[in-house]
């Protein structure tokens, strides 16, 4: 299974946001054999408002493949539901589950309305562990959310990463089928493991971080747009390859 993932779009209204999403989405668009999924996690929105969504579901209505979405801390659920998704407006977590050839990509709600962190709320968390479990036998799995539930070593996303990643852990280790798992929100290309298994970390659309040792700025808006491909094989091993797209 090949998988495109992009991350922290930040849709705003502005030329610039809309200039970047749409290049990266062209250039996916336009490959020569196209992705099996292509996978969105969060920040979508920047300021999580109805007309940005409207923006997201126009870029994102000419794909040639499923495109599998999550929210961020920017992101809002009712304006989500409705403007993205076409449902009822509501402040529930927005959990799915996909399958996709043989296996199931769960995108899974790790905001917490009104603040920056993330947490699995106890909803989601047992969401996860049924449906997981009702898997049909022999189905790989990814689980991909927004908040990284461990250090990347930079302030920012560190400040404000995943609460609790231990509820997850314990979850993931009655689960093997769970491959790998994947988020986004540090708007730096990262890998790393967590629970056993890869975590790999999507780069931003919007800018990118830069890290510590590179600047005293941690924003780099200059920087193109990323994105990441994962290959899942038969042995249920997860090959990354990151790229941007200038």
């Amino acid at each position: 299974m090949l998988l495109a993932q992009i991350s922290d779009l930040h849709l705003d209204g502005t030329a610039r946001a809309t200039e970047r999403a749409t290049r990266v989405l062209r250039h996916l668009f336009d490959l020569p054999r196209p992705v099996d999924a292509l996978l969105v996690t969060g920040d979508i929105a920047d300021h999580g408002t109805e007309d940005e969504y409207r923006e997201a579901a126009e870029l994102l209505a000419d794909a040639p493949f499923p495109v599998l979405c999550c929210p961020g801390n920017h992101d809002a659920r009712p304006a989500y539901r409705k403007a993205l998704l076409g449902e009822e407006p509501d402040t529930a977590p927005i959990n799915r589950a996909r399958l996709i050839g043989d296996t199931a990509i769960l995108t899974v709600d790790s905001t917490v309305p009104g603040r920056d962190e993330g947490l699995l709320a106890r909803s989601t968390l047992d969401w996860i562990d049924t449906t997981l479990a009702e898997l049909p036998s022999g189905t790989a799995a990814l689980i991909a959310f927004h908040h990284p539930p461990v250090a990347l070593h930079h302030p920012m996303p560190d400040g404000y990463s995943l609460q609790r990643p231990e509820d997850l852990a314990a979850l993931l280790d009655a689960h093997p089928e769970v491959a790998a798992v994947l988020t986004g929100h540090a708007h730096t290309a990262a890998a790393t493991g967590f629970a056993g298994r890869p975590l790999l970390v999507g780069p931003a659309v919007t800018w990118t971080l830069q890290l510590p040792w590179e600047s005293e700025d941690f924003v780099g808006r200059d920087q193109p747009p990323g994105l990441a491909y994962h290959v899942l094989d038969d042995a249920r091993r997860l090959t990354t390859h990151y790229r941007v797209v200038p």
